[in-house]
């Protein structure tokens, strides 16, 4: 009997100013058991020594240099357009992989052909047995999270179905990218991999989590964990996937969740709880309520485009609305529960 050669995989690397943190990253998929990889570096027009350091250090990695920074979903567009793998991979520059992961993900995504994503176990670097995504988990008021962010890596230790594949690390089958599309590249950042969750949920696709493919993550390495910009496009992002994706019902309703996470938040930014108590130690609580107020003027002035989206997507979708609701019993998470996430 003839073997045949495995399929080939394709890594794409976003980059943006991280020399200190990207030879760690390129290093562990070199030591990769799976084989052949195509590997790609994007880099968002870096200003520290990146470029130079990749075409030093991994002169056999296909490098592009964007003259902008792009965001990460066109940052992460321009390789996956130009990769020629089966699957394709998406990994953060300041994430580092067990030696099997990318075997261990494309072992998961082969088991059934409704399989469009493959989700690693992500843990965060340098700290102890914490986990920062199993997958991710959605709010009814359109925000997600990494399933099981902060608690004990031995959680969630069985290989099953999730919403979606965190963008920090995600194994792609080509087949779903050609058929949902790429990322949206006006979220410029936060959200991404939510939005694409949505569409390949929308269109009947499934995502599998593999606990054994095992990525360490050093979160917001390249960016700041709490910041102005951040909170903006985490926020605003959010209501750009409810207007996308929820039926009429649901995106109403939602705004009670919101009003209940806001709420909550509230209180996290008095008594320094969660990600809005974290926040107000580098920042004002007034510089919150004026992120929160950019938000909504955001939002309200590109309403006109994102409903355009709205109803390219409904015409697409292959799932009842009632399905919609069935996600988030099997997938969601509450508003209260996030506040207190960091």
């Amino acid at each position: 009997m003839i073997e045949l050669p495995s399929p080939l995989i394709s890594v794409v690397v976003l980059n943006w100013n991280g020399g200190h943190i990207i030879e760690e990253c390129l290093k562990s998929l070199q030591a990769q058991t799976y084989r052949p990889l195509e590997i790609i570096v994007v880099d968002n027009a870096s200003t520290d020594e990146s470029v130079n350091l990749i075409k030093m250090g991994f002169p056999d990695i296909k490098l592009i240099v964007n003259e902008i920074n792009l965001g990460f979903g066109a940052g992460n567009n321009v390789g996956i357009r130009v990769a020629r793998g089966k699957y394709i991979m998406v990994l953060n520059n300041d994430a580092r992989l067990d030696p099997n992961c990318i075997e261990e993900l494309k072992r998961s995504i082969e088991k059934d052909q409704k399989y469009g994503a493959s989700a690693s176990k992500i843990l965060l670097d340098g700290e102890r047995d914490l986990l920062d995504a199993a997958g991710i988990t959605i709010c009814k008021d359109g925000l997600s999270i990494g399933r099981g962010r902060l608690e004990r890596t031995d959680r969630y230790p069985i290989e099953e179905e999730v919403f979606f594949a965190s963008g920090c690390a995600c194994l792609f089958r080509r087949e779903m990218l050609d058929d949902i599309g790429l990322f949206d590249e006006d979220f410029f950042a936060y959200g991404d991999d939510t939005d694409m969750g949505w569409r390949a949920q929308f269109a009947g696709w499934s995502c599998i989590y593999n606990p054994r493919a095992i990525v360490y993550h050093s979160h917001s390495a390249s960016s700041s964990d709490y910041s102005p910009f951040k909170a903006f496009l985490v926020e605003r992002n959010r209501i750009w996937v409810a207007i996308k994706y929820f039926p009429i019902s649901l995106l109403l309703f939602g705004q009670l969740h919101a009003l209940c996470r806001y709420f909550y938040q509230g209180y996290g930014a008095l008594f320094g709880k969660g990600a809005a108590g974290r926040f107000t130690e580098e920042f004002s609580k007034l510089q919150l309520i004026k992120v929160l107020v950019n938000v909504y003027i955001s939002a309200f002035k590109t309403m006109p485009i994102v409903f355009k989206k709205r109803s390219q997507m409904r015409r697409k979708k292959r799932i009842l609305d009632k399905e919609i609701y069935e996600l988030f019993k099997k997938f969601g998470i509450s508003g209260k529960e996030i506040a207190f996430k960091e």
